[in-house]
Formats: C-alpha cells, sequence, structure tokens
C-alpha cells in the first residue's frame, strides 16, 4: 500500500506540472513562450543601455582618434560599452569610421551602447573608467551621465499581460488595437495617441497622430517606420494617421541638500543627481513632472541626505507639463 501511494503521488504530481504548463495563467519561462508561438506571439528581447561618455588626456599635443567599435568598461569590468557611430557629432569622421581628436583638443564625448542587452548596462555616473581597447593618446575614460535605457527580456508577468491585450485587440480598429500594436515593437516605449487632430494641432476628422518615445526623446527613423508599418495594419479603413517622435521639453533641475557629518558631500550629490536623471528619462509621452517628487527622489537617493532647498523646476516652483505631444527630458541637473 506504501509503495502503491508513493507511485500514485508521483504520478499526482506529473499532472500538476502538466496542467500548469497547460494553462498559461499558470506557466512561465519557456512555457509561456511556447503556448504564445502557437498564436504568433513573442516574448520582447532584452534592451541594451546607451549614453555617453567622455575620452580625455593630459596633454593634447597631437591629434587622437577613437575609432567607433572601441570598447570601455566599469572598474570591475563586469560590464563592458562599444563606442557607436553618431552622424550628429561634429568629431565623427565617416570616412575614417570614428572621432577626431585634433592637437590642442582635451577630449571629446562619443555615443556608447552595452555589449551585452539588459538592466545591468544602466551604470551610475562616474563609473565607466577603464579603456579595454588599445588607444593611442588617450589617457582616461569617464561618463558624467548615467547610461540608461537597458531591459532584460520581457517578464512572465508583462508577456502575459501583454498577450491579453493582443488577443483583446484582434479584429477591432480602436486605440487598444493601435496600442496594442505599437507595445508590440519594442519594451519600455511610451506613446500617446491623438485623435482628430493633424500634427500642426488643428482639428482634422479621421486623422490621428501617434507620438512614441523609446526614453530618448529622439527616436530613430528606423523605430518609426516599424511602428508606422504596425498601426498601418490595425488602422481603421478610411482613415489617416501619421507616426512622430516627441517634441522634447529641456529641464533644468537645480536644488541644495545638507548631508549628514562624516559624509562625502560630493557622492551623495551624484547618488541625488542620478535618481533625478533616471526619474525624468522614464517619463512617458505627456507626463508632467512634479515639483514636489524632486524633494522624495532626493531623501530616497540616500539616507544621508538631512534636508532639501532651493529646489528649481527651469527657473520655477510648480509642476512643469509637456506641450501637445511634448516629452519632458532632462538638461542639466545641478545639486549643491
Amino acid at each position: 500500500m506504501e509503495a502503491n501511494a508513493s507511485v500514485a503521488l508521483w504520478i499526482q504530481w506529473l499532472i500538476v506540472q502538466v496542467l500548469v504548463a497547460t494553462r498559461l495563467a499558470t506557466s512561465s519561462g519557456a512555457d509561456c513562450d511556447s503556448f504564445c508561438a502557437d498564436f504568433g506571439f513573442s516574448r520582447l528581447p532584452a534592451v541594451a543601455s546607451m549614453g555617453q561618455v567622455t575620452f580625455s588626456r593630459f596633454t593634447p599635443n597631437v591629434a587622437a582618434y577613437v575609432p567607433v567599435g572601441t570598447n570601455v568598461s566599469v572598474a570591475s569590468n563586469t560590464m563592458s560599452f562599444m563606442v557607436t557611430a553618431d552622424q550628429t557629432n561634429a568629431a565623427y569622421n565617416a570616412v575614417n569610421g570614428g572621432y577626431d581628436l585634433a592637437a590642442g583638443v582635451s577630449g571629446c564625448t562619443v555615443m556608447v551602447v552595452a555589449n551585452v542587452a539588459g538592466a545591468a548596462g544602466n551604470v551610475e555616473p562616474g563609473t565607466i573608467s577603464v579603456i579595454s581597447s588599445a588607444l593611442a593618446g588617450i589617457d582616461i575614460v569617464s561618463n558624467q551621465l548615467a547610461l540608461t535605457g537597458g531591459l532584460d527580456a520581457e517578464s512572465d508577468v508583462a508577456f502575459r499581460s501583454r498577450f491579453g491585450n493582443y488577443l483583446a485587440s484582434l479584429s477591432k480598429a480602436t486605440d487598444i488595437a493601435i496600442g496594442a500594436a505599437v507595445a508590440g515593437i519594442q519594451q519600455d516605449l511610451s506613446y500617446v495617441i491623438s485623435e482628430n487632430i493633424n500634427q500642426a494641432g488643428s482639428m482634422q476628422p479621421g486623422h490621428f497622430v501617434v507620438t512614441v518615445d523609446d526614453g530618448s526623446g529622439t527616436p530613430p527613423a528606423s523605430l518609426l517606420g516599424l511602428v508606422q508599418a504596425a498601426v498601418d495594419a490595425v488602422r481603421p479603413v478610411g482613415s489617416s494617421f501619421a507616426v512622430q517622435g516627441p517634441i522634447v521639453l529641456a529641464v533644468n533641475v537645480s536644488m541644495n541638500i545638507v548631508t549628514a557629518a562624516g559624509i562625502s558631500h560630493q557622492t551623495v550629490i551624484a547618488l541625488v543627481a542620478g535618481a533625478i536623471e533616471s526619474y525624468v528619462a522614464g517619463l512617458g509621452v505627456g507626463a508632467t513632472l512634479s515639483y514636489t517628487r524632486l524633494a522624495q527622489l532626493a531623501y530616497a537617493a540616500s539616507i544621508s541626505v538631512t534636508n532639501v532647498s532651493n529646489i528649481m523646476l527651469n527657473g520655477s516652483t510648480s509642476d512643469l507639463a509637456p506641450p501637445l505631444f511634448g516629452v519632458i527630458r532632462i538638461g542639466t541637473v545641478a545639486v549643491a
């Protein structure tokens, strides 16, 4: 009887495992992926973080060159980043495929992207300090601002939630269907659908504008093209639409903080500034920046912050709302 009972319990456990794997609500990991794959629905991949680093040198007597593909990393070498091409940078030389530092120029700020996609690539200011590639004429590298935008692969909870929205939007030319199409392009996209209006802000019945942002404030043309195609597949018949990046409203933040005795004031300043930059970077299209939220961010950044005063948002002491089709992005952060 004991032997048969043990076998029965084992079989019962196998049945439970099968039942768990055959329902999306109780599945996880690869079981979620295989369930949704039958509907042509896939998990959103991880996203690599990106930002700026500055290459500097002590004696800028001769010209130097930073090629695209140069690798830099944090001090512990646990996360590395690669220099990317930036056509808008005045120092970028498309012919040579890199950035030129002329004689007398002590430094150059360039764009980098994490070599490994994921949230681990979101690093704080001042953490990148190692030049991993051989680079003649360059002495140091640093990041004055945090690198942001890195995301791990879509979680099971978010995957299941998006799948439900996907099913609810099928064969429906509604804002939910359009939103599901946009959300299926890439993780962490923020968007606003403005109906019966054109890009100039004037009334235009039957026309809608999709304003989308990937967190940078300037989504690339390739991303806007993907959104355009996705929206076109689900838009109402007889309607017209436009897809655009947001109008960026730069915000300059300043404040004074008091720190506890025996604590490095500069270290706490960096933590507070990083917290503010990360919060503003996460604001979606059309979201308002709350004035009182800044004090909360400062206190939450470090328990060593004992007082916050003289908070200013673009020289004002009130909430900051973006314009139509707008998004708020950080300009400067001055913490003293």
